[in-house]
């Protein structure tokens, strides 16, 4: 098996109207604060989803499984998106194994705070365009 999807993010230019659409529609509790870092959402507009709080149906304990953690985020001036994470050793290793595939890289690495074992994450775009972001530890 390959590194696995560890977060998703769906971002917008209203994350109030966001959080209220995706609650209502998927019962989402959202804990809201910061993100990482402000090149992904606006400070304090960083809506976080715990996935051990939302389990789907599966073969984990009583028939339920955790869904994986997310953000509903933005804030005026960012890009409408959805993008997933998949974790990786080494972000600034996985983003330049991306440009020589054909990718182009979008951001990062971006530490959420300096010093060793930060959580570090980057995006880039596949050969269609499509963003993806990596996440891992500096």
């Amino acid at each position: 098996m390959g590194l696995p999807v560890v977060h998703f993010e769906i971002v917008g230019a209203d994350p109030a109207r966001l959080r209220a659409f995706y609650g209502e529609l998927f019962g989402w509790d959202f804990d809201l604060g910061d993100a990482s870092t402000p090149v992904v959402s606006r400070p304090g507009e960083y809506g976080f989803v715990h996935g051990g709080a939302n389990p789907v149906p599966g073969d984990g304990a009583n028939g339920r499984v955790p869904g994986i953690n997310g953000g509903v985020a933005g804030g005026a001036g960012f890009r409408p998106q959805v993008l997933f994470y998949v974790g990786v050793p080494d972000v600034e290793a996985a983003l330049r194994q991306a440009e020589a595939l054909g990718g182009t890289r979008r951001m990062g690495p971006e530490p959420a705070r300096p010093g060793p074992g930060a959580l570090v994450v980057g995006h880039f775009a596949d050969p269609e365009g499509n963003v993806v972001g990596v996440a891992g530890t500096a």
